[in-house]
């Protein structure tokens, strides 16, 4: 189904700014997405089979789960870049935009033209910006580098899971969103540099990199102690109780209360002043040595009540709780969920899903979107293109 691309209000923060983007899976997608969501307008230039995401897992159609969570309110144009007319219609629409977003392979846009030093050598003015799994010279660049491979080389992996047993990735692509967000900010940034002197900008990032500088309070407590961090499940090695799982009567909560000022409110709370002054529990460094003893107290105290309960005597009480919750149990507009916080949005011939988009702007609210067909504007595009010469 063919339908013109989302209407931008006037007062968008980036009306008028044109992206294009060659992405593939998350990272490029979602930073791109991120820019259509503040009224850039996104060019998705596709190869004849698609962003691989598009059927990753799905079937149904062209736009599977990956693919709709991270391609709203862009304009789909498939081209041939192993072809000259392909390759001369991409650098025509780089001559119209302001920035370009790309994740292929490190070397394959030199190859097709279309490289930052290329393209920034003829529009000093543009901002490119690319992702790479491991960098884009050296050994290691020449390696296919998803989500995963950064999480396990970073030492993400080696932190997650319970001790003595395999490490665990985080269960969802928190590398590829983080390097998303941090793409986001770099254009962001860049456009505002142009904005005073004029001058385009490139934005250089890696997975890997991404990977490792998320764990810089890992990084500090590593420095500092000079002791390697390792998996520990829940909880935080140098703190107590922080992070821990304790179940209730229905569910299960964590709960974080370890500074000399929570701790007696957690104990108040739960009826159990006393454990505040049980020289188990008295300092920090007791009660990191006494854990399971401390756990084993906070589950009697729980077991009893449900988690809504938990949850509202101890927030009453100024303690960090939360409930264990499955997607299915989370609702916009309860428990501090923004109510505006899910975007309608449509994909082939499917009912609109609501997806969550954050709203970067107070007084700029996303609007529902469409997620493009493979090639749908591709005829419009270039239309548009012959127009302009």
């Amino acid at each position: 189904m063919t339908s013109a691309i989302n209407s931008v209000p006037n007062d968008a923060p980036l009306a008028g700014v044109r992206v294009i983007e060659f992405g593939q899976y998350i990272a490029v997608p979602a930073a791109a997405q991120s820019l259509a969501d503040l009224g850039a307008e996104v060019i998705k230039i596709e190869p004849s089979a698609g962003d691989a995401a598009r059927q990753l897992g799905w079937t149904d159609d062209d736009c599977g789960p990956m693919f709709t969570a991270y391609n709203r309110g862009k304009r789909s144009v498939v081209l041939d870049l192993r072809s000259d007319a392909g390759r001369a219609a991409a650098l025509k629409l780089v001559a119209s935009a302001d920035i370009v977003l790309q994740n292929m392979r490190p070397g394959a846009m030199h190859k097709l033209g279309l490289s930052a030093e290329q393209l920034m050598s003829q529009f000093p003015r543009l901002i490119y910006g690319q992702v790479s799994g491991f960098g884009q010279r050296g050994p290691a660049s020449l390696r296919a580098g998803l989500d995963i491979a950064a999480q396990a080389e970073s030492g993400m992996m080696s932190l997650n899971g319970e001790a003595g047993r395999d490490p665990v990735r985080v269960g969802f692509t928190a590398v590829d969103i983080l390097t998303a967000q941090s793409l986001t900010s770099g254009v962001l940034a860049a456009l505002f540099r142009r904005s005073v002197n004029g001058r385009g900008a490139l934005i250089n990032l890696s997975l890997i990199d991404i990977a490792v500088a998320s764990l810089a309070n890992a990084w500090a407590e590593y420095r500092m102690f000079n002791k390697v961090p390792l998996r520990r499940g829940n909880g935080q090695p140098t703190v107590a109780p922080a992070a821990e799982v304790v179940a209730t009567s229905d569910g299960m909560v964590v709960v974080s209360a370890y500074t000399e000022e929570h701790f007696p409110r957690l104990c108040n709370a739960i009826g159990s002043p006393e454990l505040a002054q049980d020289a188990r529990f008295a300092t920090n460094r007791a009660r990191v040595e006494n854990r399971a003893a401390l756990l084993a107290a906070l589950n009697a105290a729980f077991n009893h009540h449900s988690t809504h309960a938990v949850c509202e005597l101890l927030s009453n009480a100024g303690v960090v709780v939360g409930a264990i919750r499955t997607m299915d149990q989370i609702r916009a507009g309860q428990e501090g969920v923004s109510k505006d916080l899910f975007v309608g949005t449509q994909a082939g011939e499917r009912a609109p899903a609501d997806i969550p988009g954050v709203v970067l702007i107070d007084d700029y609210k996303h609007r529902p979107g469409r997620v493009p067909s493979l090639g749908e504007h591709t005829r419009q595009v270039l239309s548009e293109l012959n127009q302009a010469n």
